[in-house]
Order: C-alpha cells, then structure tokens, then sequence
C-alpha cells in the first residue's frame, strides 16, 4: 500500500505543510504503508525549480522520510494518454469561456465555488491549443467514506457542474492530475487537508471514468491557521519553513509549536518528527 505526500512547489513549505506531513506520516504507520513524496508541479505558470529543492531540503531538515518520489512535469504521457481515453468514450468536450465570462453566467455553491452549467457541452468546440477541456460530469450521487469524518453522499455535478482537466493556458489541472497520478502510481490511501475535502467525489466520479474501479481510502486532516485565522500561505518567506531555518529556529521547536497550534499537545515541548507523528494519536472512523 502507498500513500502519498503531495506538496505544490509555488512557494516554500509553510507549517501547514510539515502538518500534513505529520499526518501522513502517522497514518502510513497505521496501515504499514509506503509514503511516495509527489511533487506537484502540473502549475508550470508559477512552479519554480528553487521550490522544488527547497521543499526536499526542508522535510529533510524537519526529519520527514519518503520511500519514492515523482514529479508531475515527467508524466505528460500519462495525462496524454487518460485524456484521449475520456475523448474515445466522450466524456470530455472542448471549452471556450473566459474566466470572466464563466464566473459572469453561473451560479456559485455555498464556499463560492462556481458550478460550470456545461455552456459549451453541445458545441463541439475543437480541441485546440487555445481551448480548455473540460470533463462530463455524471448526475449521480457519490457515496465514499473519509477515515476521520465519516460517510459522506455527494452529487459532483451539483458542486461544481463540468470540471476543467486542462485549462486555456494548457496547463493540467489539480483535479485531473491527481487523479491519474494516485491510479497509476497505486495510491489506495490519501491523507490532506480538510479543505480538500469536497474534491473528493469528482475526483471518485474521474477516476470511475479512467477505469479504475475501486477509490482509495481517504483519511481529511484539521487544518492549522495564521494569527488572523485565515489559512496559511506559502507568499509569507518570514512564515515558511525556509525563513523559521534562516532565522534560526530548530526543527524541534517548530514540530512542538505546530503539534501545539493543533491542540495535539496541551502545552508546548520540543519534538522530533517520529515523536510528533506519534503524538497525533490516529483514532479512524468505523
């Protein structure tokens, strides 16, 4: 079994991140699974090389181990491959609208995410470079479980409508990324933020679609936030990791502080990694 720990190089770690690590790294124990460190670099318009290897060299640094790795840019094949298998049993259509129009014309769901109404589904739009591909979202209800929150009864097409897999600057897409990476790369255990959480039935419906026939198991984290408590982000050097070590701050404090920002200890202590990943005290939902 593998499961994965998947940061986005568009910034340097924050602590949100060395979390997420944490989590990953406790349920991997739980399970006995292998953890494959996937950098996600499928943003190419602000992936940056000097985040590739500042993101290895910190959970070095914090402690963090992995047992295989993969970069999103080296599997163009792979998503080539996927795309053109959705386009044989038509469950993708080309897409002209702007962001602007797109947000103009359809109507959003309660976290504000738009729900695309399938504008251009019938148009047969060509599948050109200047056009995004967006997949046929099924109107049917998803039922998964997560590992921590219990049974969830989702219709993906009432959330966010016709998904983009590739957008107009031709880039690939988180949603469809991810999806043919965990597939292809034997992913049968995710662990991420909670935020992430209501991506989880498209990307079931997706991967059904890809032909893959039984989902990974899903394990969504609580999330840590800044002062303000708005979500950490990955623009504020001074709260990266990369800062916190330019500053001088030992990794041991930095677990002890993160562990207690998420009320995983009462009181702070400094901690190894090993000894933080413990601390979480994984308790799975029946």
């Amino acid at each position: 079994m593998f499961t994965r720990f998947a940061p986005s190089p568009t910034g340097f770690l924050h602590r949100g991140h060395v979390l997420s690590a944490l989590y990953v790294t406790a349920i991997a124990q739980k399970f006995g699974a292998k953890i494959r460190l996937r950098i996600e670099d499928h943003d190419q318009s602000r992936a940056r090389p000097a985040y590739i290897d500042g993101i290895r060299e910190d959970l070095e640094w914090l402690g963090f181990s992995w047992d295989a790795e993969s970069i999103q840019s080296e599997n163009q094949e792979r998503y080539i491959h996927f795309l053109k298998l959705l386009q044989e049993k038509n469950l993708v259509y080309a897409c002209d609208c702007s962001r602007k129009f797109t947000f103009e014309t359809n109507p959003q769901n309660a976290d504000g995410e738009i729900i695309y109404q399938g504008h251009c589904r019938n148009r047969k739009l060509p599948f050109s470079k200047e056009n995004s591909v967006r997949f046929k979202t099924p109107d049917e209800i998803i039922k998964w479980d997560d590992l921590r929150l219990g049974h969830f009864l989702e219709n993906p097409k009432q959330q966010c409508g016709d998904f983009a897999l590739k957008d107009r600057l031709g880039q690939w897409t988180y949603q469809f990324a991810v999806v043919a990476d965990d597939f292809e790369e034997d992913i049968d255990l995710v662990v991420r933020g909670e935020d992430l959480r209501v991506s989880t039935a498209r990307q079931i419906a997706l991967s059904q679609a890809l032909g893959r026939k039984t989902p990974p198991l899903f394990f969504h984290h609580p999330l840590i936030s800044d002062p303000t408590g708005k979500k950490l982000s990955k623009r504020d050097h001074v709260a990266s990791i990369r800062g916190e070590r330019d500053a001088g701050i030992s990794p041991e404090t930095i677990l002890g502080e993160i562990c207690t920002a998420a009320d995983i200890l009462p009181q702070f202590q400094p901690l190894s990694f090993e000894e933080a990943a413990k601390k979480l005290g994984i308790v799975l939902n029946e």
